[in-house]
Protein backbone atom coordinates (compact mmCIF):
# COMPACT_ATOMS: atom_id res chain seq x y z
CA UNK A 1 0.00 0.00 0.00
CA UNK A 2 1.16 3.13 -0.50
CA UNK A 3 2.30 6.18 1.51
CA UNK A 4 -1.35 7.87 1.58
CA UNK A 5 -3.13 4.29 1.51
CA UNK A 6 -5.53 5.51 4.08
CA UNK A 7 -5.97 9.13 3.33
CA UNK A 8 -9.45 9.79 1.70
CA UNK A 9 -8.73 13.10 -0.03
CA UNK A 10 -6.27 13.39 -2.92
CA UNK A 11 -5.15 16.76 -1.90
CA UNK A 12 -3.97 15.74 1.44
CA UNK A 13 -2.84 12.85 0.26
CA UNK A 14 0.06 14.87 -1.09
CA UNK A 15 0.41 17.62 1.30
CA UNK A 16 1.41 14.73 3.36
CA UNK A 17 3.05 12.74 1.44
CA UNK A 18 5.09 15.67 0.07
CA UNK A 19 6.16 16.66 3.59
CA UNK A 20 7.09 13.07 4.69
CA UNK A 21 9.44 13.58 1.20
CA UNK A 22 11.03 16.44 2.81
CA UNK A 23 12.23 14.82 5.59
CA UNK A 24 13.57 11.90 3.40
CA UNK A 25 15.47 14.77 1.02
CA UNK A 26 18.58 16.16 3.96
CA UNK A 27 19.94 18.41 0.84
CA UNK A 28 24.00 17.75 1.32
CA UNK A 29 23.92 14.95 4.13
CA UNK A 30 26.81 12.60 3.48
CA UNK A 31 26.79 9.15 3.81
CA UNK A 32 28.64 8.30 7.14
CA UNK A 33 30.67 5.07 8.34
CA UNK A 34 28.25 1.89 7.40
CA UNK A 35 26.03 3.46 5.49
CA UNK A 36 25.19 2.08 1.78
CA UNK A 37 27.31 3.98 -0.31
CA UNK A 38 27.39 4.45 -4.57
CA UNK A 39 30.05 4.85 -6.68
CA UNK A 40 30.63 8.58 -6.95
CA UNK A 41 30.39 8.46 -10.64
CA UNK A 42 28.47 6.59 -13.14
CA UNK A 43 29.75 6.74 -16.77
CA UNK A 44 27.11 5.64 -19.61
CA UNK A 45 27.17 6.28 -23.54
CA UNK A 46 24.11 7.99 -24.99
CA UNK A 47 21.58 6.15 -26.42
CA UNK A 48 22.30 2.73 -22.97
CA UNK A 49 20.68 2.47 -20.31
CA UNK A 50 22.10 3.60 -16.37
CA UNK A 51 21.46 1.41 -13.62
CA UNK A 52 21.41 3.52 -10.56
CA UNK A 53 21.64 0.83 -7.10
CA UNK A 54 21.05 1.88 -3.83
CA UNK A 55 21.57 -1.11 -0.96
CA UNK A 56 18.73 -0.80 2.08
CA UNK A 57 18.04 -3.01 4.81
CA UNK A 58 15.28 -4.39 7.29
CA UNK A 59 15.49 -1.50 9.32
CA UNK A 60 14.57 1.23 6.50
CA UNK A 61 11.10 2.65 6.73
CA UNK A 62 11.12 5.56 3.74
CA UNK A 63 12.81 5.58 0.91
CA UNK A 64 13.15 7.19 -2.05
CA UNK A 65 15.04 8.16 -5.39
CA UNK A 66 15.39 11.96 -6.39
CA UNK A 67 17.32 13.87 -9.27
CA UNK A 68 18.27 17.57 -8.15
CA UNK A 69 14.79 18.32 -6.76
CA UNK A 70 12.78 16.18 -8.65
CA UNK A 71 10.55 13.07 -7.27
CA UNK A 72 11.61 10.03 -9.23
CA UNK A 73 10.25 7.20 -6.78
CA UNK A 74 9.08 7.15 -3.42
CA UNK A 75 8.90 3.74 -1.81
CA UNK A 76 7.31 1.56 -4.91
CA UNK A 77 4.85 4.87 -6.24
CA UNK A 78 6.37 6.65 -9.14
CA UNK A 79 6.31 10.28 -9.21
CA UNK A 80 8.20 10.68 -12.63
CA UNK A 81 6.36 11.44 -15.73
CA UNK A 82 9.14 9.86 -17.63
CA UNK A 83 8.61 6.36 -19.28
CA UNK A 84 12.13 6.10 -19.15
CA UNK A 85 12.77 5.70 -15.60
CA UNK A 86 11.53 2.35 -14.02
CA UNK A 87 11.95 0.72 -10.59
CA UNK A 88 14.04 -2.47 -11.00
CA UNK A 89 11.53 -5.37 -9.30
CA UNK A 90 13.54 -8.26 -9.71
CA UNK A 91 16.58 -7.27 -7.26
CA UNK A 92 17.65 -8.54 -3.76
CA UNK A 93 15.07 -7.36 -0.95
CA UNK A 94 18.38 -5.39 -0.03
CA UNK A 95 18.22 -3.51 -2.95
CA UNK A 96 16.59 -0.39 -4.26
CA UNK A 97 17.44 0.60 -7.41
CA UNK A 98 15.85 2.59 -10.82
CA UNK A 99 16.78 2.19 -14.80
CA UNK A 100 17.00 5.09 -16.57
CA UNK A 101 16.84 3.50 -20.47
CA UNK A 102 17.70 5.25 -23.57
CA UNK A 103 20.37 7.84 -21.61
CA UNK A 104 20.53 11.41 -23.20
CA UNK A 105 22.96 14.55 -22.48
CA UNK A 106 19.67 15.90 -20.19
CA UNK A 107 19.95 12.99 -17.80
CA UNK A 108 22.98 13.86 -16.82
CA UNK A 109 24.14 15.20 -12.70
CA UNK A 110 23.61 14.12 -9.55
CA UNK A 111 20.55 11.92 -8.47
CA UNK A 112 19.86 10.55 -4.59
CA UNK A 113 19.07 7.53 -2.77
CA UNK A 114 17.13 9.15 0.54
CA UNK A 115 16.59 7.06 2.98
CA UNK A 116 15.10 6.97 6.89
CA UNK A 117 15.81 4.52 8.98
CA UNK A 118 14.37 4.35 12.41
CA UNK A 119 13.44 8.48 12.12
CA UNK A 120 17.49 9.22 10.95
CA UNK A 121 17.66 10.77 7.62
CA UNK A 122 20.87 9.39 5.54
CA UNK A 123 21.44 9.43 2.04
CA UNK A 124 23.59 7.94 -0.48
CA UNK A 125 24.48 10.24 -3.75
CA UNK A 126 25.54 9.17 -7.45
CA UNK A 127 26.69 11.61 -9.78
CA UNK A 128 25.77 10.67 -13.65
CA UNK A 129 27.61 11.52 -16.25
CA UNK A 130 26.64 11.11 -20.32
CA UNK A 131 29.05 10.43 -23.15
CA UNK A 132 28.76 11.39 -26.36
CA UNK A 133 30.33 9.72 -29.47
CA UNK A 134 31.86 12.56 -31.89
CA UNK A 135 29.80 13.33 -34.67
CA UNK A 136 30.44 15.69 -37.58
CA UNK A 137 27.43 18.72 -37.65
CA UNK A 138 28.59 20.83 -40.44
CA UNK A 139 31.26 20.31 -43.25
CA UNK A 140 32.14 22.63 -45.88
CA UNK A 141 30.43 21.84 -49.22
CA UNK A 142 32.67 20.71 -52.21
CA UNK A 143 34.80 23.76 -54.05
CA UNK A 144 36.12 24.59 -57.48
CA UNK A 145 38.59 27.21 -57.37
CA UNK A 146 41.34 28.59 -59.53
CA UNK A 147 45.20 27.71 -58.96
CA UNK A 148 46.49 30.53 -56.85
CA UNK A 149 43.43 30.98 -54.60
CA UNK A 150 43.11 30.77 -50.95
CA UNK A 151 40.79 27.96 -49.77
CA UNK A 152 39.32 27.50 -46.16
CA UNK A 153 37.45 24.92 -45.43
CA UNK A 154 35.42 24.04 -42.01
CA UNK A 155 34.63 21.10 -40.44
CA UNK A 156 32.09 21.87 -37.24
CA UNK A 157 31.46 18.49 -34.41
CA UNK A 158 29.77 17.97 -30.97
CA UNK A 159 30.72 14.80 -28.71
CA UNK A 160 31.21 14.61 -25.05
CA UNK A 161 33.96 14.46 -24.67
CA UNK A 162 35.15 17.07 -26.51
CA UNK A 163 35.55 15.91 -29.96
CA UNK A 164 39.01 16.07 -31.57
CA UNK A 165 39.18 16.88 -35.52
CA UNK A 166 41.74 15.66 -38.20
CA UNK A 167 42.15 16.59 -41.50
CA UNK A 168 43.83 13.99 -44.24
CA UNK A 169 44.52 14.67 -47.67
CA UNK A 170 43.58 12.31 -50.21
CA UNK A 171 44.87 13.43 -53.93
CA UNK A 172 43.83 12.26 -57.09
CA UNK A 173 47.09 10.46 -57.46
CA UNK A 174 45.97 8.02 -54.60
CA UNK A 175 48.58 9.66 -52.02
CA UNK A 176 47.58 10.21 -48.55
CA UNK A 177 49.12 12.94 -46.00
CA UNK A 178 47.72 13.79 -42.57
CA UNK A 179 47.59 17.85 -42.49
CA UNK A 180 46.36 19.13 -38.77
CA UNK A 181 44.52 19.23 -36.24
CA UNK A 182 41.09 21.80 -35.40
CA UNK A 183 37.73 23.05 -37.12
CA UNK A 184 39.47 24.72 -39.75
CA UNK A 185 41.66 24.42 -42.47
CA UNK A 186 43.36 27.07 -44.40
CA UNK A 187 45.29 26.02 -47.82
CA UNK A 188 47.12 29.17 -49.22
CA UNK A 189 47.96 29.26 -52.83
CA UNK A 190 46.47 26.42 -53.76
CA UNK A 191 47.91 24.25 -56.84
CA UNK A 192 47.09 21.69 -58.60
CA UNK A 193 48.68 18.75 -56.49
CA UNK A 194 46.47 20.13 -53.42
CA UNK A 195 43.15 19.27 -55.55
CA UNK A 196 41.35 15.70 -54.27
CA UNK A 197 39.23 14.82 -51.28
CA UNK A 198 39.54 16.26 -47.46
CA UNK A 199 38.81 14.45 -45.42
CA UNK A 200 37.61 15.51 -41.83
CA UNK A 201 37.68 12.81 -38.70
CA UNK A 202 36.14 13.79 -35.56
CA UNK A 203 36.60 11.14 -32.65
CA UNK A 204 36.98 11.33 -28.95
CA UNK A 205 36.98 7.55 -27.81
CA UNK A 206 33.33 6.72 -27.15
CA UNK A 207 32.76 5.17 -30.46
CA UNK A 208 33.94 4.75 -34.01
CA UNK A 209 35.07 7.84 -35.51
CA UNK A 210 32.68 10.04 -37.73
CA UNK A 211 34.41 11.02 -41.08
CA UNK A 212 33.24 12.92 -44.07
CA UNK A 213 34.56 14.22 -47.05
CA UNK A 214 34.94 17.70 -48.88
CA UNK A 215 36.19 17.50 -52.62
CA UNK A 216 38.84 20.33 -53.65
CA UNK A 217 38.93 20.77 -57.39
CA UNK A 218 41.86 23.08 -58.60
CA UNK A 219 41.17 24.71 -61.99
CA UNK A 220 44.54 25.25 -63.88
CA UNK A 221 45.71 26.12 -67.37
CA UNK A 222 46.92 23.30 -69.68
CA UNK A 223 50.38 21.55 -69.93
CA UNK A 224 51.75 18.87 -72.10
CA UNK A 225 53.29 15.97 -70.71
CA UNK A 226 53.96 14.21 -73.54
CA UNK A 227 54.33 15.00 -77.35
CA UNK A 228 55.61 12.34 -79.81
CA UNK A 229 56.79 12.04 -83.04
CA UNK A 230 56.71 8.98 -85.10
CA UNK A 231 59.52 7.84 -88.30
CA UNK A 232 57.32 6.08 -90.80
CA UNK A 233 57.58 5.26 -94.31
CA UNK A 234 55.66 6.65 -97.44
CA UNK A 235 52.64 4.70 -97.69
CA UNK A 236 52.37 3.49 -94.35
CA UNK A 237 49.97 4.29 -91.43
CA UNK A 238 51.49 7.37 -89.15
CA UNK A 239 50.27 8.81 -85.62
CA UNK A 240 51.47 11.62 -84.01
CA UNK A 241 50.66 11.77 -80.18
CA UNK A 242 50.15 14.95 -78.05
CA UNK A 243 48.70 14.38 -74.24
CA UNK A 244 47.70 17.32 -71.85
CA UNK A 245 46.72 17.47 -68.37
CA UNK A 246 44.43 20.76 -67.70
CA UNK A 247 41.62 21.05 -65.45
CA UNK A 248 38.90 21.49 -67.23
CA UNK A 249 40.13 19.30 -69.83
CA UNK A 250 41.63 20.64 -72.90
CA UNK A 251 40.83 20.85 -76.61
CA UNK A 252 43.50 20.23 -79.04
CA UNK A 253 43.63 21.48 -81.97
CA UNK A 254 46.43 20.29 -84.75
CA UNK A 255 48.25 22.58 -87.13
CA UNK A 256 50.71 22.35 -90.01
CA UNK A 257 52.93 25.51 -89.99
CA UNK A 258 50.22 28.18 -89.38
CA UNK A 259 47.53 25.93 -91.17
CA UNK A 260 44.66 24.24 -88.95
CA UNK A 261 43.85 20.96 -89.88
CA UNK A 262 40.65 19.08 -89.45
CA UNK A 263 39.24 15.84 -88.71
CA UNK A 264 38.79 14.54 -91.92
CA UNK A 265 40.66 16.11 -94.09
CA UNK A 266 43.75 15.68 -96.48
CA UNK A 267 44.03 12.21 -95.05
CA UNK A 268 44.35 12.81 -91.68
CA UNK A 269 42.23 11.84 -88.54
CA UNK A 270 41.59 13.83 -84.86
CA UNK A 271 41.20 11.53 -82.16
CA UNK A 272 40.89 12.30 -78.77
CA UNK A 273 40.30 10.22 -76.10
CA UNK A 274 40.46 12.24 -72.81
CA UNK A 275 43.56 14.49 -71.99
CA UNK A 276 45.22 12.62 -74.93
CA UNK A 277 45.03 13.56 -78.73
CA UNK A 278 46.19 11.55 -81.91
CA UNK A 279 47.00 12.99 -85.47
CA UNK A 280 46.65 10.02 -87.73
CA UNK A 281 47.98 9.97 -91.18
CA UNK A 282 46.24 6.21 -93.00
CA UNK A 283 48.70 6.94 -96.12
CA UNK A 284 51.74 8.79 -94.80
CA UNK A 285 53.63 10.69 -98.39
CA UNK A 286 56.22 13.28 -98.88
CA UNK A 287 54.10 16.19 -98.31
CA UNK A 288 52.91 15.28 -95.21
CA UNK A 289 56.95 15.20 -93.73
CA UNK A 290 57.49 18.15 -91.48
CA UNK A 291 56.68 19.72 -87.95
CA UNK A 292 53.26 19.53 -86.35
CA UNK A 293 52.18 22.01 -83.61
CA UNK A 294 49.75 20.29 -80.88
CA UNK A 295 47.83 23.25 -78.92
CA UNK A 296 46.29 22.51 -76.01
CA UNK A 297 43.57 25.02 -74.46
CA UNK A 298 41.09 25.78 -72.39
CA UNK A 299 39.23 28.61 -69.53
CA UNK A 300 42.43 28.94 -67.82
CA UNK A 301 44.96 29.19 -70.87
CA UNK A 302 46.66 27.40 -73.88
CA UNK A 303 49.86 25.55 -74.67
CA UNK A 304 51.77 23.96 -77.62
CA UNK A 305 54.32 21.86 -78.56
CA UNK A 306 56.09 20.65 -82.14
CA UNK A 307 55.96 17.29 -82.95
CA UNK A 308 58.07 15.72 -85.93
CA UNK A 309 56.85 13.48 -88.27
CA UNK A 310 59.98 11.86 -90.27
CA UNK A 311 60.71 9.64 -92.58
CA UNK A 312 62.89 6.55 -92.00
CA UNK A 313 67.07 7.36 -91.87
CA UNK A 314 65.78 11.05 -91.20
CA UNK A 315 67.38 12.96 -88.41
CA UNK A 316 64.78 13.32 -85.41
CA UNK A 317 65.39 14.36 -81.78
CA UNK A 318 65.95 11.63 -79.29
CA UNK A 319 62.09 12.29 -77.61
CA UNK A 320 60.55 11.48 -80.95
CA UNK A 321 59.70 15.67 -81.02
CA UNK A 322 60.82 18.80 -78.96
CA UNK A 323 58.65 20.60 -77.10
CA UNK A 324 58.70 23.62 -78.18
CA UNK A 325 56.53 26.26 -79.39
CA UNK A 326 56.34 26.61 -83.20
CA UNK A 327 53.38 28.15 -83.81
CA UNK A 328 53.55 32.03 -84.12
CA UNK A 329 52.52 34.46 -81.10
CA UNK A 330 49.76 36.55 -83.17
CA UNK A 331 47.92 33.03 -84.22
CA UNK A 332 48.02 31.83 -80.42
CA UNK A 333 46.65 35.02 -79.69
CA UNK A 334 43.73 34.20 -81.94
CA UNK A 335 43.12 31.08 -80.97
CA UNK A 336 42.55 31.92 -77.06
CA UNK A 337 40.68 34.67 -78.28
CA UNK A 338 37.89 32.27 -80.21
CA UNK A 339 38.11 29.76 -77.45
CA UNK A 340 36.81 32.45 -74.98
CA UNK A 341 34.53 33.63 -76.87
CA UNK A 342 32.64 29.96 -76.47
CA UNK A 343 32.17 30.86 -72.94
Amino acid sequence: MGICGYLAVPGKCLVVLGLKLLFLVPAGVPARSGDSVLKDNITVRQGDSAVLKCNVDSKVSRVAWLNRTTILFAGKEKWSLDPRVILMENTAITEYSIKIQNVDVHDEGPYVCSILTNKKPKSTKVHLIVQVPARITNISKDITVNEGSNVNLMCLAVGRPEANIIWNHHSPRGTHKLLTEGEHLELRGITKEQSGSYECIASNDISNPDARTVQVTVNYPPFISKARGTGTPVGQKGVLQCEASAVPRADFEWYKEDRRLFNGLNGVKIENQGKQSMLIFFNVSEEDYGNYTCVAINTMGITNASIILYGPGAMHDVNGGAVLPRISTCLLLTISLIYLLKF
